[in-house]
């Protein structure tokens, strides 16, 4: 059996954006003496998962629903080249999903044995919701990805539940103001599905995808894309600049130049295959930030 479609399929490429939030949120734990290695491990193993079943559900999605044609700028899609036939992407699909959930059980009960029994309810509502939201953006009656909702999806559960729900699992408490990286990564990670759309402008709108760029148009979407570019740069210097308590949880500012340089290169980019190396600059920009900022807030003997 060939395994390099499937390889593809997964797009491992886009796996270190995923490791972001579990990143942040474990190492916001760790400032607190609260990090546990188990629970490190699940999380980035059930995100990573995650990240897998939504790759897979876009391609078989935008295959069953006509949106994948011949004019595509981005990667090739399996299920639309032939390399994958549709019954045994579904069947993909079937064990991707069912990785992700029994990692996630895994997850759940090794951080909350011992504790309160909602907690499992609570977050295995969260899990299932987070594998509805991977599959639904292109797959079911009416996919949500094709509405203009694809990036208050990604913001939520790629930044603020990711990190949010990450940090709750080590710590079993909550600080209002893990917030603000948490909403830092979440924009991040839109910024990359943004310039994906960027990307893919003309075929999504040929195909009647209605993302939030066919929405705004390309130009509009130059701006959205700083913005949110800014919003994460604004929004880790706001965290640092009220719980800072040493130098070194400043360290993420070294994630800043390459993050003006994406947002250079998209502001005034001519031809849209130009953004398919941004993508991919900017989910390791991302991978480099969550990095940075957690490594400044480290404490020594962290580990429990």
């Amino acid at each position: 059996m060939d395994i390099s479609p499937w390889v593809k399929a997964c797009r491992l490429r886009t796996l270190p954006l995923a490791l972001s939030c579990t990143i942040t949120g474990s190492c916001l734990a760790a400032s607190d003496h609260k990090f546990r290695w188990p629970v490190f491990g699940l999380a980035a193993l059930t995100t990573l998962l995650l990240q897998v079943l939504a790759n897979m559900a876009n391609d078989y999605g935008d295959f069953i629903n006509g949106k994948d044609g011949p004019g595509r700028i981005g990667p090739k899609r399996m299920v639309q080249s032939g390399e994958i036939s549709p019954g045994a992407m579904r069947a993909g699909l079937a064990a991707a999903a069912a990785l992700c959930a029994v990692s996630g059980v895994a997850l759940i009960v090794t951080a909350t044995r011992g504790r309160c029994p909602a907690l499992m309810a609570v977050f295995g509502a969260l899990g299932l919701a987070a594998m509805a939201a991977a599959v639904k953006y292109t797959i079911g009656k009416a996919p949500y990805g094709y509405r203009g909702l694809g990036d208050i999806s990604v913001f939520v559960f790629f930044g603020l539940v990711g990190v949010a729900g990450t940090y709750f699992l080590h710590a079993f408490s909550l600080r209002l103001n893990v917030l603000l990286p948490a909403s830092a990564i979440g924009l991040l990670t839109v910024g990359v599905l943004n310039i994906n759309n960027m990307r893919d402008y003309e075929a999504d709108k040929s195909a009647g995808k209605r993302t939030v760029v066919v929405k705004l148009g390309p130009r509009k979407a130059r701006y959205y894309h700083l913005a949110l570019l800014a919003g994460a740069a604004v929004l880790s210097t706001a965290y640092a600049l009220l719980y800072a308590r040493s130098a070194g949880q400043w360290l993420f500012l070294l994630s800043f130049p390459p993050l003006f340089l994406n947002g250079k290169a998209v502001i005034s980019y001519k031809d849209p295959s130009e953004l398919s190396p941004e993508l991919q600059r900017l989910s390791l920009t991302t991978l480099l930030f969550s990095a940075t900022f957690g490594a400044g807030l480290l404490p020594w003997g962290f580990v429990r």
